[in-house]
């Protein structure tokens, strides 16, 4: 599963993603060096019984250099590690976002490749309890990943699927898309659509807790209605709604969406999200 030895360096190793990423890497036999600056981060390398490697040493020596540090400060931090980085080795990031804002020094010597998961799906079927509550993914839940060849060789993008299927893992299968599709992905169809939708959905049934419907028949009544619906829209049974309910949902989406919405996955007002998310 893990041809060849490779040096790895994560960056951002005691961050919320990165802890994810070190927990994995820790059970593999690829050689890692663990960066990190926060305090809080370095406490939780520290409870893992990781020592935190120093960036001018570890960067310089490494196969593939991994950012997992926040999207407002990846530009700060690629300027600083990719000078470092050697001919031939793979930068990997975890976001589409500072990529398609142009937040990466480009290196015609060095190979670039993201990678994100998709999480565990909803209908994802585990036999145990633990991994039927890992939503994040990564510990013992089956996920799918989507990995993009940013610039570099097809040699790059194998690497980036070999390590990114090990720091995601565990992997059902890998979606290979653009940098530009990946993005339609993120931010586009599951931040700014699906998010928002769940968003307004909770604060629909906070106002009928607060209007005095009991709270946990609220929970059941909308959690349960929306598996439902989930399976029928995506296919996972062979059910529609009924007339009424196509009536109202025809009623309601002009009362709230105005028209013009679908211009969220056009790539201009893909960028202006993505610029949203990279600068502070």
């Amino acid at each position: 599963m893990f041809p060849g030895m490779k040096t790895i360096t994560l960056v951002g190793a005691g961050g919320k993603m990165g802890c994810r990423l070190t927990d994995n890497f820790v059970r593999t036999p690829y050689r890692v060096h663990y960066l990190e600056v926060s305090p809080t981060g370095v406490e939780n390398l520290r409870h893992r019984g990781v020592t935190v490697g120093r960036q001018a040493e570890a960067v310089p020596e490494s196969d593939v250099v991994i950012l997992a540090v926040p999207d407002v400060a990846i530009g700060a931090v690629a300027h600083e590690v990719v000078p470092l980085m050697k001919a031939g080795a793979l930068l990997l990031t975890l976001d589409p976002a500072a990529p398609l804002d142009d937040q990466l020094p480009r290196r015609d010597d060095i190979g670039c490749v993201i990678a994100h998961p998709c999480h565990p799906s909803v209908f994802n079927w585990e036999p145990t309890e633990p991994a039927f509550r890992d939503f994040y993914g990564g510990i013992s839940a089956k996920q799918a990943i989507v990995v993009a060849l940013m610039w570099g060789a097809e040699s790059y993008y194998a690497l980036g699927v070999e390590i990114s299927t090990a720091m995601y893992a565990p992997v059902s299968r890998v979606h290979r898309v653009s940098l530009e599709q990946m993005a339609m992905l993120e931010p586009a169809l599951v931040e700014t659509l699906a998010q928002t939708c769940m968003e307004v959905v909770r604060e629909g049934h906070d106002r009928l807790v607060a209007a005095g419907v009991p709270g946990d028949a609220v929970r059941d009544f909308v959690l349960g209605h929306l598996r439902i619906q989930i399976a029928v829209l995506f296919g996972e049974v062979n059910g529609t709604f009924s007339d009424a309910a196509y009536k109202i949902s025809k009623r309601a989406k002009p009362v709230l969406f105005k028209e013009g919405w679908q211009k969220i996955f056009e790539l201009p007002d893909i960028r202006e999200q993505v610029r949203d998310i990279t600068r502070k």
